[in-house]
């Protein structure tokens, strides 16, 4: 295996263990949410799109699976499911400048991944796919009841740049044929939040780094980072290697493995306020569809995947090659792409 190909399996599963790992912590914060103020208040923290109300019919069919017989004894939803899952990172305002953002404008989707669980909920496929694959952009519906126009040879990402969470979506579904049940978003800038929530976090570094985007210098060795650093960590690849996504990822694999480890050696449970602090800044950080918009939703999806173990989640990437017109982006290589995403429907 050479190292592009491991920098890639590297940056899928830093990107899923983050997801996971927030999924996890709301899951959690949901249960423990007895009291009727914290329950209204983290309830009204997550921010919600009506994407079904703003793509209407013209969508890829919903899957349709015949439970079994044990599912159907089951108070908990087992059928299989599509979650688009979106990394949105903003650098504007004086919040997230203060938070060692650069200086450009608006928010940006860094990562995207579509989330297919089976039926039964006992596996799951993570399928990336890269932010500058060159795409046939739809027209998207938008908010003031115009619509983006059509786009050849759009960056992908370009679709929530335009069109927010909305087209995102109708753009996955344009390219894969499937349909996305869910929509999930992690900002980024909420990811330092839930990092003082919970003391800090250590990591070692190889190198030293010194990144004026991310605004972080750090020399190499053991370091115990606040939100911001580790935000700027997350955000850092100039500084570091030969400045492509490569070092970034592994910068971030340092970094989700940390987290984990703080959220495993705090006990959240015996202390209050430690974990509503960390319930706000989860919940503070989500922007879901309207079928998942509140912890009574997210606590149903994440008991209907106990059943749902590490080693049965596949990631892979997109197949891409070289776009011809431009080395720098790439094109869905086919037909390995439409054969993956016909293997979700």
């Amino acid at each position: 295996m050479n190292g592009d190909d491991e920098g890639r399996r590297v940056g899928r599963r830093s990107r899923v263990l983050k997801a996971a790992g927030l999924t996890l912590a709301a899951v959690l914060v949901a249960g423990a949410a007895t009291g009727g103020w914290m329950y209204w208040h983290l309830n009204d923290n997550i921010k919600s799109v009506d994407i079904d109300n703003a793509l209407g019919d013209d969508r890829p069919a919903k899957a349709v699976t015949t439970p079994s017989p044990s599912a159907s004894a089951s108070p908990l939803p087992s059928e299989a499911l599509n979650i688009l899952v979106l990394g949105s990172d903003s650098r504007s305002g004086k919040a997230n400048k203060a938070l060692g953002g650069g200086d450009s404008s608006g928010a940006r989707s860094d990562t995207a991944m579509v989330v297919h669980i089976d039926a039964g909920r006992t596996e799951a496929t993570v399928v990336s796919i890269p932010r500058d694959t060159l795409v046939t952009r739809p027209s998207c519906p938008l908010a003031d009841g115009g619509a983006t126009a059509v786009a050849y040879n759009a960056m992908f990402n370009s679709a929530y740049s335009v069109g927010g969470p909305v087209c995102a979506v109708k753009t996955v579904e344009s390219i894969t044929d499937v349909r996305m049940d869910h929509y999930i978003e992690i900002d980024f800038s909420g990811f330092a939040k839930l990092v003082n929530a919970l003391g800090g976090v250590t990591v070692t570094t190889e190198e030293d780094i010194d990144d004026s985007s991310s605004h972080l210098t750090l020399k190499a060795g053991t370091h115990h980072l606040d939100g911001k650093q580790a935000l700027g960590l997350a955000r850092t690849r100039h500084g570091v290697g030969d400045g492509s996504d490569l070092g970034r990822i592994g910068l971030q694999q340092k970094l989700v493995k940390a987290l984990l480890e703080q959220i495993s050696s705090t006990d959240l449970l015996t202390s209050p306020t430690k974990l509503y602090e960390v319930a706000d800044a989860v919940t503070g950080s989500l922007t879901t569809d309207t079928g998942l918009d509140s912890l009574s939703e997210l606590m149903t999806l994440g008991q209907s995947l106990k059943g749902l173990s590490a080693d049965q989640v596949k990631t892979v990437m997109m197949p891409v090659l070289p776009a011809p017109s431009d080395a720098n982006r790439v094109v869905a290589r086919e037909p390995e792409a439409s054969e993956l995403w016909k293997s979700l429907r």
